[in-house]
């Protein structure tokens, strides 16, 4: 004779189910709060020493002159810093950009398979590279290649030093644009094929707009890790400290420059005397980095979310 036990119960411990979400949610809140606790303590140190920096100097000193000389004149103009940061970021850019985008256009379009295992790994392998290896393959081989066509470059010079930092953040341009692009639905590429569009038409027509915000993002962070580069820049560019006197080629790029984060570096190596005016001036090019830096993925966090697309 059959027994009737009901239906079987599905849903397990319920208690000990809730005991496990809540603690997961713990864990992942804390994690989350940590990153967010370690971004306050960093701007918090950096504020504590800018602002005794700026009793001592003047803001419109600091951000108006055109002479960073602390240990020879005493004068804290951060301008030469900004320009040879910016100098080396829009040059680094320049290359790396284009060439990034057309890479991942490649890697998701184009490319095989079999291609694609062997190219993706292998172009990431550049962002593993130690910076101060990038920094000596500068010195090594990009300026006396540049030297083939401006025999008065110098031996540190601000061209070099955008062309070796562009080389460094491709793979994160093609990588982050090449995971934007293969995120687009097959859908939009077969409705442009059904149109008669051809291959190119498509990838640059279809796939690049709807995976724009990736793509900018992809762009915002390369930018931010160009920004932030020390050892690289400060084996390629330099450490003279130099505004441009004119808007010439030598001028602009040819010559030897320092860029913030160089003299940072620069600062922190020296012997100046903890609590100085000169050690101080340390937190006030740190905290107009972490300005600079905030404000470029504040942009990329709005580009993102007004360009988003989202699929269903």
């Amino acid at each position: 004779m059959a027994t009737d036990t009901g239906p079987p119960d599905l849903t397990g411990d319920r208690d000990l189910g809730s005991a496990r979400e809540r603690t997961y949610h713990v864990l992942l809140f804390v994690c989350a709060a940590l990153s967010v606790l370690v971004t306050l303590a960093i701007l918090g140190t950096l504020l504590g020493d800018a602002v005794a920096f700026f009793r001592a100097v003047s803001p419109v000193e600091f951000f108006t002159r055109t002479t960073w000389a602390p240990s020879i004149k005493g004068v804290y103009g951060v301008w030469p810093l900004v320009y040879a940061t910016v100098a080396v970021t829009v040059g680094s850019a320049a290359l790396a950009l284009p060439i990034g985008v057309l890479t991942a256009i490649y890697l998701s379009e184009y490319a095989s398979e079999s291609t694609r295992a062997v190219l993706k790994p292998l172009l990431e392998v550049l962002a593993g590279v130690p910076t101060v290896v990038y920094g000596y393959f500068a010195l090594v081989y990009i300026t006396p290649a540049l030297r083939i066509v401006f025999p008065e470059i110098s031996t540190f010079n601000i061209l070099s030093g955008s062309i070796v930092v562009g080389i460094m953040i491709v793979p994160m341009v093609s990588s982050i644009s090449e995971d934007a692009m293969n995120a687009v639905p097959d859908s939009l590429r077969q409705a442009g094929y059904g149109l008669g569009a051809t291959k190119f038409e498509v990838s640059t027509g279809v796939v690049v707009p709807a995976a724009i915000s990736g793509i900018a993002s992809s762009f915002i962070l390369a930018l931010s890790r160009a920004i932030g580069e020390t050892m690289a820049v400060t084996l390629a560019v330099g450490m003279q400290t130099r505004f441009p006197s004119a808007f010439t080629l030598q001028e602009l790029l040819l010559r030897p420059g320092q860029t913030m984060t160089a003299a940072i570096v620069n600062i922190g190596l020296s012997d100046v005397t903890g609590g100085s005016t000169t050690y101080r001036s340390l937190f006030a090019i740190g905290l107009t980095l972490f300005v600079i830096t905030l404000a470029m993925n504040v942009v990329s966090d709005l580009v993102a979310e007004r360009y988003r697309e989202e699929y269903e």
